[in-house]
């Protein structure tokens, strides 16, 4: 089925509003195709109020995990944590591309969708799960996690997406998976029913270059994502493939080329397998965040104290949100076992209920 590749780098004031572009266009790079014979414009229009919401979100998400290994090297988060920074553009473009309405599950790098997804900081540092999993599951309205399991969350994105057709809402899922998941056999054995049934499902290869430390040179014969899908065409932006899906036309393959500034999760250094001269040179020529700073001011649709007052504003509201979840108190232990079952379960299982005393049978 059709595959499209994006590359997910994103080209209050004394002045007033009128000294201010409105909008502007800029041209983007071709995306490269594959089994469809037409893809997106090559010209993206951004509005003013569109390029500071999407600043405004990246820096929140960047600010976030930088509290967020901040907070697990102070050993107050405890357990996996997987930091999203650097990638911060495919969570906002893909975001921007679809509808609240819409369905998203991802793996176990979930920060920021769950953010996007309309959770508050603070409740991400807390836990939305009560503790359960710690940073690894996280759930809103509409997004289904936050999966610990290397490739598992595809074929149950290929599901959400069978009971849209179903219901024939016109809604899409987007099932996300990294470089390092993108040879398991579940993913294929997904897009083989996604493309038999004309599903309405964009699965998106979120390329970060490492499957934890190993390059993708070194782990995949082929590195050109977007065209696994081989029968399912494969492109590169997001409100393409949308509308692809939207009109019945099946399933969609995308691969987004980013890169993460952390490890693979807070236990990896991140620097035995790549240099740290490698990692600044993304940084300085390729930050999502810098580049559509750098963009809107270029253009005129935005101020340096402007933009310098929404970053002082997002530094609060994380410190904010980190102090609120330090001083909340933990769930009680009784709150261990719930949420196993959706109601009462119909037996009595071994081990669901901690002050059950287990009984021997010899």
């Amino acid at each position: 089925f059709p595959v499209l590749l994006s590359h997910c780098g994103m080209v209050a004031s004394t002045r007033s509003f009128a000294d201010f572009t409105p909008q502007a266009s800029f041209d983007v790079k071709k995306c490269e195709l594959h089994r469809l014979e037409e893809g997106p414009s090559e010209t993206a229009v951004l509005t003013r109020e569109q390029g500071l919401q999407y600043y405004r979100t990246m820096q929140t998400m960047r600010r976030m995990e930088l509290k967020a290994d901040q907070l697990y090297k102070q050993k107050i988060i405890r357990g996996f944590c997987h930091l999203y920074d650097g990638q911060e553009a495919c969570a906002m473009g893909i975001e921007a591309g679809i509808n609240p309405t819409d369905h998203l599950i991802t793996a176990y790098r979930a920060h920021g969708y769950t953010f996007t997804r309309g959770v508050s900081v603070r409740e991400i540092l807390r836990g939305v799960a009560k503790g359960k999993g710690g940073s690894m599951h996280m759930y809103a309205k509409h997004f289904y996690g936050g999966n610990g399991i290397v490739g598992a969350q595809v074929p149950l994105g290929a599901g959400v997406a069978l009971a849209c057709q179903y219901q024939g809402n016109n809604q899409v899922c987007v099932a996300l998976y990294g470089d390092g998941a993108a040879n398991q056999g579940q993913i294929f054995e997904s897009f083989n029913m996604a493309a038999l049934w004309k599903l309405p499902c964009i699965f998106i290869c979120e390329n970060n270059k490492f499957g934890m430390g190993t390059s993708v040179e070194r782990s995949s014969a082929s590195t050109d994502y977007f065209k696994r899908g081989d029968y399912i065409p494969g492109i590169k932006a997001i409100k393409f493939a949308a509308d692809y899906c939207r009109a019945g036309k099946g399933p969609i393959v995308m691969e987004l080329e980013t890169y993460r500034y952390h490890g693979h999760s807070m236990s990896d250094p991140g620097v035995s397998y790549r240099s740290r001269e490698e990692i600044q040179e993304v940084r300085s020529k390729s930050d999502p965040i810098t580049m559509l700073k750098e963009r809107m001011l270029s253009n005129n649709m935005a101020s340096v104290e402007e933009i310098k007052e929404i970053d002082v504003e997002i530094r609060k509201v994380i410190e904010d949100a980190a102090q609120f979840a330090i001083s909340d108190p933990e769930p009680p232990l009784d709150e261990l076992c719930n949420h196993i079952f959706a109601n009462n379960p119909p037996m009595e299982v071994r081990g669901t209920n901690p002050w059950v005393k287990l009984k021997s049978v010899s």
